[in-house]
């Protein structure tokens, strides 16, 4: 299997669940509290206003994953994920260590090196980046 094919596997992969998480936090798809439950969960932890907090997550985390699906401006894509990682960290696991199974921020972590990695290295081979000659 070529790198090219792994690259692929780890966009769709990637993406896939970003554009999930990003529908749960937006429409409630997926078993997701939507907008609303977003909001106020958002709120709860200090993250105001709000609804705006709410739409740009959700927003990052399907235009990141979308961008990273598709192979198109892949560092884009993997900045909106880290954004929306690296906050989840600081206001959310941080303060519950590293270990995920304690609610920590191993996962998220691991979801910024993936993203990181993909961005350094390229989207690969199988992208429409490369069918419109980018």
């Amino acid at each position: 299997m070529s790198s090219d094919w792994g690259l692929l596997v780890l966009r769709v992969m990637l993406g896939i669940s970003f554009i999930g998480h990003g529908s749960q936090k937006l429409f409630g798809w997926f078993g997701g509290y939507g907008l609303t439950g977003t909001v106020g969960y958002l709120e709860s932890i200090g993250l105001k206003p709000g609804k705006v907090m709410a739409f740009l997550s959700g927003a990052a985390e399907i235009g990141g994953g979308t961008l990273l699906l598709l192979g198109l401006f892949t560092s884009l894509g993997a900045l909106l994920i880290t954004g929306v990682m690296a906050t989840a960290i600081a206001t959310v696991h941080v303060k519950k260590g590293f270990w995920n199974h304690n609610g920590g921020f191993e996962y998220n972590l691991t979801i910024i090196a993936a993203v990181i990695a993909l961005a350094s290295t390229g989207p690969g081979a199988y992208t429409i980046q490369a069918l419109i000659g980018g």
